[in-house]
């Protein structure tokens, strides 16, 4: 088995689609429309997706206010400097600095313009 989706219920799943497809360089693979305006979006191999949907049926998260440490959603860089500054001109907001772990990985946190966190991280070694 591998992992096909991972599914985030927000309030605008139109608006975030094309920002993510503008700037996190995504593709929109399916788009259902509909009631829920579910889009679903994968990366550049395809293997990973993200669901974005908006069902009128079931409560908003508020993501801004959870610590990024229990949800968020992790992109690969190999430039982390350009990728965080890049991200913030188009409405992130940086959350701390970049850090270096032990085995020499640099991360950072970030919020969309949803308050979705998004980590950037620049491996050591690549995990995948």
């Amino acid at each position: 088995m591998r992992i096909e989706h991972i599914a985030l219920q927000v309030s605008d799943p139109d608006a975030m689609a094309e920002w993510y497809v503008r700037h996190l360089g995504l593709t929109i693979v399916r788009h259902v429309g509909g009631r829920t305006r579910t889009y679903f979006l994968g990366d550049d191999g395809k293997h990973t997706l993200i669901e974005i949907y908006r069902h009128p049926d079931a409560p908003l998260p508020d993501y801004a206010t959870m610590n990024p440490l229990l949800l968020h959603i992790a992109f690969a860089t190999p430039n982390i400097e350009k990728s965080r500054a890049r991200l913030i001109e188009a409405g992130c907001t940086g959350v701390g600095e970049i850090s270096i772990t032990p085995a020499g990985d640099r991360l950072c946190m970030l919020r969309d313009p949803w308050g979705v966190a998004i980590q950037l991280a620049q491996r050591a070694v690549p995990m995948v």
